[in-house]
């Protein structure tokens, strides 16, 4: 198989609306114009696959052009992806154009095989995820690390005395039944509270704590109650105050929802008889034990990534279910009535679609200004998990996700991985897949708990690791950390003069530094951050804030030369334009 170049030519360019208008994604039941140039006197198909089936229509030579053929296509109603390419016949021979050969739309390619297909991204005509997203500055907090009032010693583990400590890697070769997660630096919903102004002051709008409910470990992901606040972290009735005096403030609260698995410590499994609970690991009997998967119990179970410290539960189990999602005081309802304003939802591609559409469902009937944000790695308009083609954009899922695409293509590219022209096509693809409303409400983060902090990556510094394969902490040297800085100054207001809301990780305005999981979840410099830096992310967030175009104007990407990208936001006469310039 070959492409063929020669001796006919042919084009379509899906982001041209002269061959695709209107282009990118569209509200279903909508009508589109699709147009290929080719060699006049041929005969044109377009060749659709919707719902598992495949449909060819004739497509008519233009009567002012004879060597351009259109289709007036009328969209499907329901929601869904799309897939077209096109047929020609022509001398004798039957040629195809399809998308390029990345996939990554545009002007496509002619060959002498089935192609790949141009996709169209339909989505729910009523889908309206809350304005607050588009319009918000997002921060994300891990709870232990950013500030402590009254520390509350935990009843395992170690409890660093000194709040500048280095967290405590785990050692090489972990086992794979425990997570040793277990050093903890005393910071609570307190301590958030207690720096309220400071985060307004930022410019925050939207705190994003990562998991709050008793676990055993220090970040909080192997739930042990979802019906507790971690001890260590205080109280229902400090998180409400929290969510009440944020509101005060103009900010709201997003929880961290864990629902793909529970901890083995959990009152759900109860693998060690802390709890006085029965567990589905003490007793095929127990109430909890069809939330789980065992191939010979007890020991032999499913778990997450086989991380025996993390079960895997079954979604769609009807007790979960109710538990989590549809009873009348599911967990999903319960901490939205107590002041949450929604659900980040963990390994969101890792959930059944039927429980994340009653997920949504259960959220927007208690609050239907509350956002379900998932944690979805790709572009999330195609994902492939569990050998099932997902879209999450549709409407009827997630209002939006973490825009990890953005993320790494920026890093990438300020690395010298790719030049400015590479990073407009892969952002060009990923905004033509996406609706508008799904796009503006992206939470578009540059650092993670998951993820070396921005400085580090932008520094220059290679990751550190012994010998052995265990990670180490070592510091920047001056030069490093200034190259990182500077560099993290402009791809933030880049970042900012993107669509969807900007989000900082807690201490990267201060100058946070650390490498991988676990040093990129130190705490909060508190004494000794960077102020000068605080400022300038500061004025950075209030120019956002202040802008309409900015938050809410069209979008178009401009690759000036290898090493210089341009955004350019228009909104009712507005026009903001952003440089983002490795040089």
């Amino acid at each position: 198989m070959t492409e063929v170049t020669q001796p006919m030519t042919a084009l379509h360019d899906s982001r041209n609306p002269f061959y695709r208008t209107p282009s990118g994604a569209r509200p279903a039941g909508e009508k589109v114009m699709l147009r290929l140039r080719a060699e006049s006197g041929a005969k044109v198909f377009l060749r659709l696959w919707w719902n598992d089936a495949e449909h060819k229509f004739a497509m008519k030579p233009s009567r002012v052009d004879a060597g351009l053929f259109e289709y007036y296509l009328a969209l499907p109603k329901t929601p869904g992806l799309l897939w077209y390419y096109f047929i020609i016949e022509a001398k004798g021979e039957t040629l195809y154009y399809g998308n390029a050969a990345d996939r990554l739309g545009g002007e496509g390619r002619l060959t002498d095989h089935e192609p790949a297909s141009f996709q169209i991204t339909l989505y729910d005509p009523a889908f309206a995820p809350p304005a607050w997203m588009k319009n918000g500055i997002m921060y994300q907090i891990m709870p232990d690390r950013f500030h402590a009032v009254e520390k509350i010693r935990p009843d395992h583990g170690t409890l660093h005395e000194n709040w500048d400590d280095i967290p405590l890697p785990a050692p090489a070769g972990r086992p794979r039944d425990d997570d040793q997660a277990e050093d903890f630096f005393g910071g609570n919903l307190k301590g958030i509270e207690a720096k309220l102004d400071y985060l307004k002051g930022l410019g925050v709008t939207v705190l994003y704590l990562n998991p709050i409910f008793k676990a055993r470990s220090n970040h909080k992901y192997d739930t042990g109650d979802y019906e507790t606040v971690d001890p260590s972290f205080g109280t229902r009735a400090d998180f409400e105050s929290l969510c009440a005096r944020a509101k005060e403030k103009g900010i709201r609260v997003m929880l961290d929802g864990v629902f793909s698995h529970t901890g083995n410590d959990s009152r759900y499994f109860n693998r060690f008889g802390r709890y006085d609970s029965v567990g589905a690991y003490q007793s095929p009997d127990s109430p909890y034990a069809s939330w789980y998967s065992f191939k010979r119990w007890p020991d032999d179970y499913d778990c997450w990534w086989g991380y025996l410290c993390l079960p895997n539960v079954n979604e769609l189990d009807p007790g979960y279910m109710r538990y989590i999602v549809t009873g009348r005081d599911a967990i999903v309802k319960r901490w939205l009535r107590r002041g949450a304003s929604g659900w980040r939802l963990d390994v969101a591609d890792e959930l059944p679609m039927a429980f994340l559409r009653a997920l949504r469902k259960s959220v927007k009937a208690v609050d239907p200004d509350a956002a379900v944000l998932g944690e979805v790695w790709e572009d999330a308009s195609n994902k492939i998990a569990y050998d099932e083609l997902r879209c999450y954009c549709a409407g009827d899922t997630l209002d939006s996700v973490m825009n990890y695409p953005l993320r790494d293509g920026l890093i990438g590219f300020m690395n010298g991985e790719f030049d400015a022209y590479a990073l407009k096509r892969r952002l060009d693809a990923l905004y033509e897949n996406y609706p508008a409303p799904f796009a503006f409400s992206l939470m578009n983060l540059v650092g993670s708990h998951d993820r070396a902090r921005i400085i580090n990556r932008l520094s220059g510094a290679e990751p550190e690791q012994r010998p052995d394969g265990a990670r180490r902490f070592k510091r920047l040297s001056l030069r490093q950390y200034a190259l990182g800085r500077r560099r993290f100054l402009r791809l933030w207001a880049f970042v900012c003069a993107m669509p969807g809301m900007p989000c900082l990780y807690y201490g990267d305005e201060a100058g946070a530094q650390g490498g991988d999981d676990p040093f990129c979840r130190c705490t909060y410099p508190w004494g000794h951050e960077d102020e000068a830096l605080i400022h300038k992310i500061s004025k950075i967030n209030q120019a956002r804030l202040a802008s309409d175009a900015a938050r809410l104007g069209d979008v178009e990407l401009v690759a000036k030369d290898e090493d210089t990208i341009e955004v350019i936001r228009r909104y009712q006469g507005q026009e903001l334009r952003a440089e983002l310039d490795r040089r």
